[in-house]
Protein backbone atom coordinates (compact mmCIF):
# COMPACT_ATOMS: atom_id res chain seq x y z
CA UNK A 1 0.00 0.00 0.00
CA UNK A 2 1.36 2.89 -0.92
CA UNK A 3 1.80 6.24 1.97
CA UNK A 4 -0.85 8.90 2.03
CA UNK A 5 1.34 12.07 0.88
CA UNK A 6 0.81 15.44 2.72
CA UNK A 7 2.20 18.57 1.15
CA UNK A 8 3.84 21.24 3.33
CA UNK A 9 5.77 24.28 2.83
CA UNK A 10 9.44 23.55 3.39
CA UNK A 11 10.08 25.79 6.39
CA UNK A 12 11.10 24.56 10.20
CA UNK A 13 7.84 25.59 11.17
CA UNK A 14 5.67 24.11 8.51
CA UNK A 15 7.18 20.82 8.60
CA UNK A 16 6.92 20.47 12.79
CA UNK A 17 2.96 21.56 12.30
CA UNK A 18 3.18 18.67 9.71
CA UNK A 19 4.54 16.29 12.39
CA UNK A 20 2.40 17.16 14.46
CA UNK A 21 -0.78 16.44 12.55
CA UNK A 22 0.64 13.28 11.23
CA UNK A 23 0.88 12.40 14.83
CA UNK A 24 -2.58 12.92 15.96
CA UNK A 25 -3.53 10.62 12.77
CA UNK A 26 -1.21 8.01 13.91
CA UNK A 27 -2.84 8.29 17.39
CA UNK A 28 -6.57 7.94 16.31
CA UNK A 29 -5.68 5.46 12.93
CA UNK A 30 -2.37 3.49 14.30
CA UNK A 31 0.66 3.15 12.88
CA UNK A 32 -0.10 4.65 9.32
CA UNK A 33 2.23 5.23 6.50
CA UNK A 34 2.19 8.79 6.10
CA UNK A 35 5.31 10.46 3.25
CA UNK A 36 6.01 14.26 4.00
CA UNK A 37 6.16 16.29 0.71
CA UNK A 38 7.85 19.40 1.00
CA UNK A 39 6.76 22.57 -1.23
CA UNK A 40 8.60 25.93 -1.89
CA UNK A 41 5.99 28.74 -2.06
CA UNK A 42 6.17 32.16 -3.44
CA UNK A 43 5.85 33.21 -0.06
CA UNK A 44 8.58 31.77 0.94
CA UNK A 45 10.58 32.65 -2.43
CA UNK A 46 9.96 36.65 -2.06
CA UNK A 47 11.58 37.23 1.28
CA UNK A 48 12.66 40.75 1.21
CA UNK A 49 9.13 42.19 0.35
CA UNK A 50 6.15 42.88 2.33
CA UNK A 51 3.30 40.81 1.87
CA UNK A 52 0.65 43.29 1.31
CA UNK A 53 2.82 44.38 -1.76
CA UNK A 54 2.99 41.13 -3.02
CA UNK A 55 -0.24 39.42 -2.98
CA UNK A 56 -0.95 38.49 0.94
CA UNK A 57 -1.82 35.09 2.26
CA UNK A 58 -2.14 33.17 -0.86
CA UNK A 59 1.38 33.35 -1.72
CA UNK A 60 1.96 30.60 1.03
CA UNK A 61 -0.73 28.51 0.05
CA UNK A 62 -0.92 28.67 -3.85
CA UNK A 63 1.83 26.01 -4.58
CA UNK A 64 0.75 23.44 -1.69
CA UNK A 65 -3.28 23.69 -2.99
CA UNK A 66 -1.88 23.19 -6.84
CA UNK A 67 -0.22 19.98 -5.75
CA UNK A 68 -3.49 18.56 -4.03
CA UNK A 69 -5.30 19.89 -7.31
CA UNK A 70 -3.01 17.89 -9.26
CA UNK A 71 -2.91 14.47 -7.07
CA UNK A 72 0.50 14.40 -6.06
CA UNK A 73 -0.52 15.30 -2.27
CA UNK A 74 -3.33 13.61 -0.75
CA UNK A 75 -3.70 16.39 1.84
CA UNK A 76 -1.63 19.54 3.12
CA UNK A 77 -1.15 21.21 6.22
CA UNK A 78 -1.24 25.01 6.41
CA UNK A 79 -0.99 27.56 9.56
CA UNK A 80 -5.04 28.43 9.60
CA UNK A 81 -3.74 32.63 9.43
CA UNK A 82 -2.16 31.87 6.53
CA UNK A 83 -5.62 30.78 4.46
CA UNK A 84 -7.38 33.63 2.41
CA UNK A 85 -11.16 33.77 3.66
CA UNK A 86 -12.18 31.49 1.23
CA UNK A 87 -10.98 28.13 0.08
CA UNK A 88 -9.86 27.06 -3.13
CA UNK A 89 -12.28 25.81 -5.76
CA UNK A 90 -12.09 22.02 -5.14
CA UNK A 91 -10.41 22.08 -1.85
CA UNK A 92 -11.81 21.71 1.69
CA UNK A 93 -10.93 21.93 5.23
CA UNK A 94 -11.10 18.57 6.46
CA UNK A 95 -10.14 19.12 9.92
CA UNK A 96 -8.83 21.89 12.52
CA UNK A 97 -7.34 20.14 15.22
CA UNK A 98 -7.64 21.98 18.72
CA UNK A 99 -5.89 25.24 18.73
CA UNK A 100 -3.20 26.41 20.41
CA UNK A 101 -2.10 29.68 22.57
CA UNK A 102 -3.38 32.53 19.73
CA UNK A 103 -1.30 35.52 21.01
CA UNK A 104 1.23 37.41 19.74
CA UNK A 105 4.62 37.64 21.08
CA UNK A 106 7.54 40.61 21.33
CA UNK A 107 11.13 38.86 21.61
CA UNK A 108 13.42 41.77 22.70
CA UNK A 109 17.03 42.47 22.01
CA UNK A 110 18.53 43.63 24.92
CA UNK A 111 15.15 44.71 27.13
CA UNK A 112 12.49 42.71 28.80
CA UNK A 113 9.36 44.58 28.26
CA UNK A 114 7.66 46.78 26.48
CA UNK A 115 7.92 49.82 29.26
CA UNK A 116 11.61 49.19 29.03
CA UNK A 117 12.31 49.40 24.82
CA UNK A 118 14.06 52.90 24.72
CA UNK A 119 12.30 55.81 22.75
CA UNK A 120 11.31 55.27 18.98
CA UNK A 121 12.27 51.88 19.68
CA UNK A 122 12.47 49.68 16.42
CA UNK A 123 10.15 46.42 15.98
CA UNK A 124 10.27 44.05 13.21
CA UNK A 125 6.94 42.59 11.68
CA UNK A 126 5.18 42.12 8.03
CA UNK A 127 1.73 42.16 9.22
CA UNK A 128 0.04 45.32 9.06
CA UNK A 129 -2.23 44.07 11.94
CA UNK A 130 0.92 43.85 14.09
CA UNK A 131 2.20 47.37 12.94
CA UNK A 132 -0.82 49.10 14.11
CA UNK A 133 -1.12 47.44 16.96
CA UNK A 134 2.21 47.91 17.86
CA UNK A 135 1.72 51.64 17.71
CA UNK A 136 -1.32 51.77 20.14
CA UNK A 137 0.95 50.00 22.33
CA UNK A 138 2.75 52.79 22.22
CA UNK A 139 2.57 55.64 20.05
CA UNK A 140 6.57 55.97 19.65
CA UNK A 141 7.02 52.95 18.11
CA UNK A 142 8.65 52.63 14.81
CA UNK A 143 8.00 49.69 12.71
CA UNK A 144 10.45 47.96 10.13
CA UNK A 145 9.44 45.26 7.67
CA UNK A 146 10.81 41.99 8.85
CA UNK A 147 9.71 38.37 6.88
CA UNK A 148 11.42 34.92 7.44
CA UNK A 149 11.30 31.55 9.65
CA UNK A 150 11.63 32.43 13.51
CA UNK A 151 15.43 31.84 13.05
CA UNK A 152 15.71 34.24 10.12
CA UNK A 153 14.19 36.78 12.19
CA UNK A 154 15.85 36.55 15.49
CA UNK A 155 18.81 36.99 13.07
CA UNK A 156 17.81 40.19 11.42
CA UNK A 157 16.67 41.47 14.45
CA UNK A 158 20.36 41.54 15.37
CA UNK A 159 22.03 41.87 12.64
CA UNK A 160 19.74 45.55 11.54
CA UNK A 161 20.14 46.32 15.36
CA UNK A 162 16.05 46.38 16.40
CA UNK A 163 14.79 46.35 19.26
CA UNK A 164 12.43 43.64 18.85
CA UNK A 165 10.40 41.71 16.69
CA UNK A 166 6.19 40.17 16.71
CA UNK A 167 6.07 36.34 15.95
CA UNK A 168 2.86 34.49 16.86
CA UNK A 169 3.48 32.39 20.13
CA UNK A 170 2.05 29.23 19.17
CA UNK A 171 4.77 28.47 16.31
CA UNK A 172 7.51 29.49 18.77
CA UNK A 173 5.77 27.15 21.35
CA UNK A 174 5.54 24.38 18.29
CA UNK A 175 8.97 24.29 17.74
CA UNK A 176 9.92 24.22 20.96
CA UNK A 177 11.64 28.18 21.58
CA UNK A 178 10.12 28.48 24.96
CA UNK A 179 11.96 25.33 26.23
CA UNK A 180 14.95 27.78 25.86
CA UNK A 181 14.34 30.88 24.87
CA UNK A 182 17.15 33.33 23.24
CA UNK A 183 15.29 36.21 24.24
CA UNK A 184 13.22 38.14 27.06
CA UNK A 185 10.15 38.06 25.72
CA UNK A 186 6.07 38.71 26.67
CA UNK A 187 3.52 37.38 24.93
CA UNK A 188 0.85 40.02 24.26
CA UNK A 189 -2.89 40.05 26.01
CA UNK A 190 -5.27 39.04 23.68
CA UNK A 191 -7.10 41.91 24.39
CA UNK A 192 -4.65 44.40 23.60
CA UNK A 193 -3.28 43.08 20.66
CA UNK A 194 -6.08 41.07 18.63
CA UNK A 195 -4.66 38.44 16.74
CA UNK A 196 -4.68 36.99 12.87
CA UNK A 197 -7.98 35.16 12.01
CA UNK A 198 -7.38 31.63 12.90
CA UNK A 199 -4.01 32.31 14.72
CA UNK A 200 -2.59 29.52 16.80
CA UNK A 201 -4.93 27.21 14.44
CA UNK A 202 -3.64 24.32 12.12
CA UNK A 203 -5.69 23.93 8.83
CA UNK A 204 -5.64 20.09 7.03
CA UNK A 205 -6.80 20.76 3.82
CA UNK A 206 -7.56 18.25 0.91
CA UNK A 207 -9.74 17.58 -2.47
CA UNK A 208 -13.48 18.10 -1.91
CA UNK A 209 -14.50 15.08 -3.65
CA UNK A 210 -12.13 12.73 -1.33
CA UNK A 211 -14.48 11.59 0.96
CA UNK A 212 -12.74 8.96 2.00
CA UNK A 213 -9.31 11.40 2.93
CA UNK A 214 -12.20 13.46 4.28
CA UNK A 215 -13.61 10.75 7.15
CA UNK A 216 -9.97 10.08 7.08
CA UNK A 217 -8.65 13.57 8.34
CA UNK A 218 -11.79 14.41 10.31
CA UNK A 219 -10.87 12.17 13.19
CA UNK A 220 -8.92 14.68 14.61
CA UNK A 221 -11.19 17.58 14.29
CA UNK A 222 -11.62 19.76 17.29
CA UNK A 223 -15.25 20.61 16.97
CA UNK A 224 -15.15 23.98 19.18
CA UNK A 225 -11.75 25.24 17.53
CA UNK A 226 -13.87 24.82 14.47
CA UNK A 227 -16.71 26.39 15.41
CA UNK A 228 -14.66 29.48 16.92
CA UNK A 229 -12.55 29.89 13.78
CA UNK A 230 -15.11 29.68 11.23
CA UNK A 231 -16.81 32.81 12.99
CA UNK A 232 -13.36 34.30 12.65
CA UNK A 233 -13.36 33.27 8.88
CA UNK A 234 -16.46 34.49 8.52
CA UNK A 235 -15.48 37.98 10.06
CA UNK A 236 -12.63 37.78 7.61
CA UNK A 237 -15.13 37.26 4.52
CA UNK A 238 -17.05 40.10 5.17
CA UNK A 239 -13.68 42.66 4.97
CA UNK A 240 -12.72 40.60 1.42
CA UNK A 241 -9.39 40.53 4.12
CA UNK A 242 -6.41 39.20 2.98
CA UNK A 243 -2.86 40.79 3.89
CA UNK A 244 -3.59 44.31 2.29
CA UNK A 245 -5.81 45.59 5.65
CA UNK A 246 -4.92 45.38 9.00
CA UNK A 247 -7.31 42.93 10.35
CA UNK A 248 -7.66 40.43 13.59
CA UNK A 249 -10.32 38.83 15.47
CA UNK A 250 -10.45 35.91 17.78
CA UNK A 251 -13.57 33.86 19.05
CA UNK A 252 -13.56 32.22 22.77
CA UNK A 253 -15.77 30.01 25.10
CA UNK A 254 -16.72 31.49 27.98
CA UNK A 255 -18.50 30.49 31.00
CA UNK A 256 -21.74 32.02 30.23
CA UNK A 257 -21.69 31.87 26.22
CA UNK A 258 -19.05 33.04 23.90
CA UNK A 259 -16.86 36.03 23.42
CA UNK A 260 -15.49 38.03 19.77
CA UNK A 261 -13.35 40.07 19.07
CA UNK A 262 -12.94 41.92 16.46
CA UNK A 263 -9.72 44.67 15.19
CA UNK A 264 -10.03 46.54 11.48
CA UNK A 265 -7.47 49.64 10.15
CA UNK A 266 -7.80 51.51 7.07
CA UNK A 267 -4.95 50.74 4.54
CA UNK A 268 -2.94 54.01 5.36
CA UNK A 269 -2.40 53.25 9.16
CA UNK A 270 -4.54 56.11 10.11
CA UNK A 271 -7.78 55.21 11.33
CA UNK A 272 -8.67 51.38 13.06
CA UNK A 273 -11.73 50.66 15.22
CA UNK A 274 -12.13 48.02 17.75
CA UNK A 275 -15.23 46.00 19.21
CA UNK A 276 -16.05 42.86 21.65
CA UNK A 277 -19.26 41.61 21.87
CA UNK A 278 -20.85 38.59 24.10
CA UNK A 279 -23.05 36.25 23.05
CA UNK A 280 -25.22 33.20 24.54
CA UNK A 281 -24.24 31.78 20.82
CA UNK A 282 -21.07 32.54 18.70
CA UNK A 283 -23.25 30.95 14.79
CA UNK A 284 -23.69 34.57 13.02
CA UNK A 285 -21.64 36.90 15.51
CA UNK A 286 -18.43 37.08 12.76
CA UNK A 287 -20.43 38.19 9.69
CA UNK A 288 -22.35 40.81 11.54
CA UNK A 289 -19.19 42.08 13.62
CA UNK A 290 -17.68 42.17 10.48
CA UNK A 291 -20.45 44.25 8.80
CA UNK A 292 -20.47 46.80 12.22
CA UNK A 293 -16.43 47.30 12.12
CA UNK A 294 -17.09 47.94 8.12
CA UNK A 295 -19.51 50.46 8.89
CA UNK A 296 -17.67 52.25 11.71
CA UNK A 297 -14.25 52.41 9.70
CA UNK A 298 -15.90 53.94 7.57
CA UNK A 299 -17.65 56.84 9.54
CA UNK A 300 -14.41 57.07 11.27
CA UNK A 301 -12.59 57.70 7.87
CA UNK A 302 -14.82 60.87 7.01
Amino acid sequence: MKPIRVGTRNSPLAMKQTTIVIELLREVHGDVAIEIVPLVTTGDRLLSVSLSKIGGKGLFINEVEQALLEGSIDFAVHSLKDMPAVIGKGLTLAAIPKRAVPSDCLIFREVSSISELPKNARIGTSSLRREFQMSGLRKDIQVESIRGNVGTRLKKMEEQQLDAIVLASAGLERIGWFDAPTHAYQQLDVASCIPAVGQGALAVECRADDFQMIAFLRKINDSLTELLVTEERAFLRVLNGNCEIPVGAYAEKTDGGYRMSGFLGDKELKHSVTQTVEAASITGVGKKLGEVLLKELGEDSR
